[in-house]
């Protein structure tokens, strides 16, 4: 199991490391953003996640809440394939939180999220 990590690069900009899973996703990582103040925008790199199930879904819902609660917008940058799939199985990917696609039509590979 790749442990899963949370490293904020600078004020508002993070890059999760490891496996978005039931099994490395403790109590502690869906509370991660409840401390932020004042930040208008948090992005969050996907790009260096290794194996996702649906925790990891769970865990970007959980999140997408929080960013609403402190009034920031959420982005996520570099979505993997995985959470992109379960998403669309979910019907994730045609509410108005998720507009869900790593293709090149997206700035950057990233997915605004609207908090």
């Amino acid at each position: 199991m790749a442990k899963l990590s949370l490293h904020e690069q600078s004020p508002g900009y993070f890059t999760v490391e490891g496996n978005l899973t039931f099994a490395s996703i403790d109590k502690q990582t869906p509370q991660s953003f409840r401390s932020l103040k004042g930040i208008e925008t948090i992005y969050i790199d996907l790009s260096k996640v290794g194996k996702t199930d649906s925790a990891g879904l769970a865990l970007m819902i959980e999140w997408i809440k929080q960013s609403r609660t402190i009034r920031a917008q959420l982005r996520f940058k570099n979505i993997p394939e995985q959470l992109l799939a379960l998403a669309k199985l979910s019907g994730f990917d045609e509410t108005e939180y998720y507009s869900g696609s790593t293709s090149s039509s997206a700035p950057n590979n990233v997915t605004n999220i609207n908090g």
